[in-house]
């Protein structure tokens, strides 16, 4: 009985990895999320799990968002994915090639938010919570301000801005044209 078990429980870890590949970083696009060339080189938009990074225009965000790709600019990395969100992006965990967890980094470092809303794997969550704890009690990054915004706050306050809703008018105008060049 024993040994039926331990070999579930090795099916089980190694199914689990098996969705995990390496994917080489093409562009980050903010403080928490990025594009990769991911399985048979397709492009894969990746959202960091369990974090949350503030916006481009908030303020650190461009710390953030430098200091990502700082992190993983232009070359290979792991990403475990965990789920899809409503974007259609790949939420994931994502490693350095020595296996650091880059969302641990991001939060200790301040550069982002635990995502309490979406953040539900109980053992990393309360592992970032004490990493945010220890970056605000220390002022790292976004906590050397007296009372920084979080990101999904900030976004609900800036959301009717103009600049705001640039980003998809963008995207639509690149799909267009790069549907003219394949028609």
């Amino acid at each position: 009985m024993m040994n039926f078990i331990v070999g579930i429980l090795l099916v089980l870890c190694c199914a689990a990895d098996a969705s995990a590949y390496t994917a080489h970083v093409k562009a980050i696009r903010d403080g928490d999320s990025l594009t990769a060339n991911g399985p048979e080189d397709a492009l894969v938009n990746v959202r960091l799990y369990g974090i949350d990074a503030p916006e481009y225009k908030q303020p650190y965000g461009l710390q953030a968002k430098k200091r990502l790709a700082k992190l993983i600019g232009h070359q290979d990395i792991r990403i475990d994915p965990i789920d899809t969100d409503r974007y259609g992006r790949t939420v994931a965990l994502v490693r350095l090639p020595d296996g650091t967890l880059v969302n641990e980094v991001l939060v200790a470092e301040g550069c982002a938010w635990v995502y309490d809303q979406y953040c539900r794997q109980d053992e990393l969550c309360r592992r970032l919570r004490e990493l945010q704890d220890t970056a605000r009690m220390e002022r790292r990054g976004l906590w050397a301000d007296d009372n920084p915004t979080p990101p999904a706050d900030w976004r609900k306050e800036h959301k009717v801005e103009e600049w705001y809703k640039a980003p998809a008018r963008i995207m639509k105008t690149i799909v267009r044209k790069v549907k003219g060049v394949f028609r």
